[in-house]
């Protein structure tokens, strides 16, 4: 199992149902000002996004490395795929890449998938993401939560040092005989400055927001246009 599909398989008890729809509701005003007719939406999740652009008339589809994420859009009906950004083909009017999606690429990972994404949008395309600040890494994201069900007990701690954001993920799930099956890993996040997307050759910075999500200020929005 994958740091992702570990992810995957604990989202449920982390609490973020809300601050999810509040971004999904975001992204969805922002994109109203363009004539999107389709969207490559990158981190794709369980596809709640592509679901709501579709109910808008967009033709969506969605990528994630998430095989357990993919896996859950197919059984929905949605058109996705566990594929990186590079390997996807055609272009479309908007990329979105929804929830900290950059923030798990370091610097060098992140110039490249910032290319990629460029060569998906056709011309005149938008595109669309958020990252934390340093405020939401530093005073927001630091710390140890827990939370349980019936038959999961899920730990995150997570500690912001150098820049980047380590959280271990320990997830307990009961087993018919009353065991315990216990899986762990750890994903790292990067904490980007802003001037980085400043310059890129291939996309143009045309807006960014600092908002709340969680906590004062602890996100922004950027908006690219390609270049």
């Amino acid at each position: 199992m994958t740091n992702l599909d570990l992810y995957a398989k604990a989202e449920h008890l982390l609490g973020i149902e809300e601050a999810t729809e509040a971004l999904y509701d975001l992204y969805r005003s922002e994109l109203d000002g363009y004539a999107v007719k389709t969207l490559l939406d990158i981190g794709c999740g369980r596809g709640g996004f592509m679901q709501r652009m579709q109910s808008d008339g967009v033709v969506c589809k969605g990528i994630d490395l998430s095989a357990v994420m993919v896996e859950e859009c197919r059984a929905v009906g949605l058109d996705a795929e566990c594929v990186d950004v590079a390997q996807v083909g055609g272009k479309y009017d908007a990329v979105v890449a929804i929830f900290d999606v950059l923030n798990f690429l370091n610097e060098e990972e992140l110039l490249l998938f910032l290319d990629a994404v460029a060569q998906r949008l056709n011309d005149d395309g938008v595109f669309i993401a958020d990252i934390n600040t340093l405020y939401g890494f530093r005073d927001v994201a630091e710390g140890t939560m827990s939370s349980e069900n019936e038959s999961e007990f899920l730990v995150v701690d997570a500690v912001f040092e150098d820049e980047k954001l380590f959280t271990k993920f320990t997830l307990f799930e009961k087993e018919g005989d009353a065991r315990y099956t216990k899986y762990q890993d750890t994903i790292v996040q990067y904490f980007h400055k802003l001037k980085l997307f400043e310059k890129l050759p291939k996309l143009k910075l045309i807006d960014k927001q600092t908002f709340s999500l969680y906590d004062t200020k602890d996100k922004t929005l950027l908006i690219f246009k390609k270049r």
